[in-house]
């Protein structure tokens, strides 16, 4: 292992001593997602060899059946971010209600998380990743999420990368396996102008609005795009910030306030979009960081990527 090459404790010490006035209990709290990643990744790596691989047979409050690689992620990140004593509150996806610190426990911080995301591609070995996004407790469980101080996601793929900022740019950290470090493989991320990939599930188009399906047909017939889904939120945005192009999970004709969470997987990933210089689209083709949610698990289309790509997509809305 290079010397030269940050690791990331070292990069979250050193953004610390930015600001004169920090305690260390956001780092703390930072430390603990990246441990728990960590566990998860190894699991993750030995879910054919031991049974925690496949359903339980149960179902959450959403209707969709509950993995067991899930279930053990959340049960996971509940404990050991509530034992850090830097949290007030915690919502995760798989959970109704919040969970709430004891008094005696509390912190000053709410977590809002996706403890595997893509858990459907977990039978068939495709990329899943885990989203959190961090709020100060002031401004209540429902602040808009431009108010988010930050947010990011672990990708378990061919490698495991830590991807998070906190409002200054973008950096991402590749898990070297035989140091157990997170290591800064992605420094300042930034998402090219425009890219050839368009990601979006075709299987619905034609329940998708009309500019939309409009805008997929100008993609198609032009002959210079290349299409990529690969059904894990995670995996598609992160390639999108890589290689640019256009990602798009849009509200439809059975779901017309889109499919995923405003404040658990829509505003962590709007947030970072912004952050690596590219575009973000929620309902009604606004800003979702703006947006004040109604509740914790309040649905939201996304559409977000390179500046040019969504611009152009836009135009088929005039």
């Amino acid at each position: 292992m290079s010397k030269n090459v940050p690791t990331l404790t070292d990069f979250i010490l050193e953004e610390q001593k930015k600001h004169k006035s920090a305690k260390g209990s956001f780092t703390i709290l930072i430390h603990e997602i990246v441990n728990t990643s960590k566990i998860i990744a190894a699991h993750v790596r030995e879910s054919g060899l031991v049974d925690i691989l496949g359903a339980t047979g149960g179902i959450n409050h959403f209707g969709e059946e509950v993995q067991k690689l899930d279930e053990f992620s959340n049960k996971l990140m509940l404990d050991a971010l509530l034992a850090t004593g830097e949290v007030h509150a915690l919502v995760s996806e798989e959970i109704e209600e919040p969970v709430f610190a004891p008094k005696e426990k509390a912190g000053d911080y709410i977590v809002f998380f996706d403890p595997l995301d893509g858990s459907s591609n977990i039978d068939v070995n495709c990329p899943i990743g885990t989203i959190f996004s961090i709020y100060h407790k002031d401004g209540g469980l429902l602040q808009k999420g431009e108010n988010q101080i930050a947010a990011g996601y672990i990708l378990y793929g061919p490698s495991v990368i830590f991807v998070y900022t906190t409002g200054h740019g973008v950096n991402g950290f590749t898990l070297d396996p035989s140091a157990g470090l997170f290591l800064l493989s992605h420094p300042d991320i930034k998402i090219p102008s425009h890219g050839k990939i368009y990601s979006i599930n075709e299987a619905y188009e034609r329940m998708y609005d009309e500019p939309t399906q409009q805008y997929l047909d100008y993609l198609k017939s032009e002959g210079k795009s290349r299409a990529r889904y690969v059904g894990a939120l995670v995996a598609d945005a992160h390639r999108s910030f890589i290689k640019g192009g256009f990602f798009a999970y849009p509200a439809d004709s059975e779901k017309p306030n889109g499919k995923l969470r405003l404040t658990i997987e829509v505003n962590p990933f709007a947030f970072l979009t912004e952050q690596v210089g590219g575009k973000v689209l929620g309902a009604g083709n606004k800003n979702p960081l703006s947006i004040i949610p109604k509740n914790i698990h309040e649905r939201s289309p996304i559409v977000l990527g390179s500046p040019e790509n969504i611009d152009n997509y836009l135009s088929f809305f005039k």
